[in-house]
């Protein structure tokens, strides 16, 4: 098994702890467990004290499962897998459908594990190239196109890593019946979905038998640190990966499940808090891209990233380095994502950190054009 360097992944472990300005971060600004009481009203690390350390709930508490159907309109406790993250997720979902010489489908620019984990178990991938003229949006003649008579599985973000872009109804409506007549499944990690309830669009699960969600409490619910996630699939899927994570993980412990449940039964609270920190900072954007000539961008509908395309003739992980050597200012660039003259923005941060951030990008960027 070869597994290719997870080149994003890298970067952000690399440079990310040593800045001063992070403006790539894909997760709402962190709350502590003493921030969740204040917005919840609950006594949680009172509660903490008295749990048992042991596993826990082995497949997840019945409290837990109740919480995340919450987030779907249809299925029972037996459509759910708990997971350490989104990412661990999608890795169980890929370990348990995919064989050698199957084929998938993902996009690009798109996260890199959609595709490089597929390769490391011996299968092919057509990659969809996203263009910005079209609002990183694709079609259905580009999944058309992409799809052959071994495609096992499309694999997508909604809302994509790194554009923003979503999935809309009407498309993945026309996707589901054409890969239905293939049995063809569908993997939709939602981890940036729900920023923008006006966005409509169900999830893949709870519209075909074979669509297959992700996601996890890292991104729009402010707690990467929970090492928390879950698939929502068929029930023999479900059963098949149950299997699997015994041979993996056995449990996400205790404190985890109490603290994802205290998470989503006050999501509401939650998602207020993330959706004020994103609008002020879409706002931010905005105003910044009217005034500043050398970047553009395509502004998401949802989610908390997107592609800034700068206009400076310097690749984007030099910009990167010397941005944050010289002014403390972190950004992914867009080199991997196989992008040049791009970087990865995240719309997570305290309102005053992207305002300065941004404004440090610009004075560097008119610095390498004067």
């Amino acid at each position: 098994m070869h597994l290719k360097e997870f080149s994003v992944e890298t970067w952000m472990t690399e440079h990310e702890g040593s800045c001063r300005y992070n403006l790539a971060d894909t997760c709402i600004k962190a709350m502590s467990l003493r921030e969740l009481e204040s917005l919840t009203h609950e006594d949680i690390i009172n509660h903490i004290y008295d749990i048992p350390l042991d596993y826990g709930p082995i497949q997840g508490s019945q409290e837990l499962k109740d919480a995340i159907l919450t987030l779907y309109k249809t299925g029972d406790h037996d459509n759910l897998a708990i997971t350490r993250g989104a990412v661990n997720a999608n890795q169980h979902v890929m370990d348990t459908i995919l064989e050698p010489g199957d084929h998938i489908v993902a996009l690009t620019p798109g996260y890199e594990q959609f595709y490089t984990y597929p390769a490391s178990l011996g299968c092919d991938y057509t990659l969809i190239e996203l263009q910005e003229e079209k609002q990183w949006e694709p079609s259905i003649e580009d999944f058309k196109e992409a799809i052959n008579d071994r495609t096992k599985m499309i694999i997508l973000n909604a809302p994509n890593n790194p554009t923003g872009t979503i999935i809309k109804q009407d498309l993945m409506e026309q996707l589901i019946a054409y890969c239905q007549r293939r049995s063809i499944y569908i993997l939709v990690d939602e981890i940036y979905k729900g920023i923008n309830p006006q966005v409509y669009c169900d999830s893949v699960s709870d519209l075909y038998e074979l669509g297959i969600t992700t996601s996890s409490l890292a991104k729009i619910y402010s707690f990467a640190g929970l090492r928390l996630g879950w698939i929502k699939a068929n029930k023999a899927l479900i059963k098949q990966i149950n299997f699997r994570r015994d041979y993996t993980m056995i449990s996400t412990g205790a404190i985890d499940d109490y603290l994802t449940c205290c998470v989503l039964r006050h999501k509401e609270e939650v998602l207020k808090r993330s959706r004020d920190i994103v609008s002020k900072n879409i706002a931010i954007l905005k105003e910044y891209l009217a005034s500043e000539p050398l970047v553009s961008c395509v502004i998401p509908q949802d989610g908390t990233v997107a592609f800034l395309h700068y206009h400076a003739p310097i690749d984007s992980k030099t910009l990167c380095e010397e941005l944050q050597a010289k002014c403390g200012v972190f950004f992914v660039p867009g080199a991997c994502f196989d992008q040049e003259y791009y970087l990865r923005f995240g719309f997570t941060q305290d309102p005053h950190i992207i305002k300065q951030g941004l404004s440090l990008l610009s004075a560097y960027l008119h610095e390498q054009t004067d």
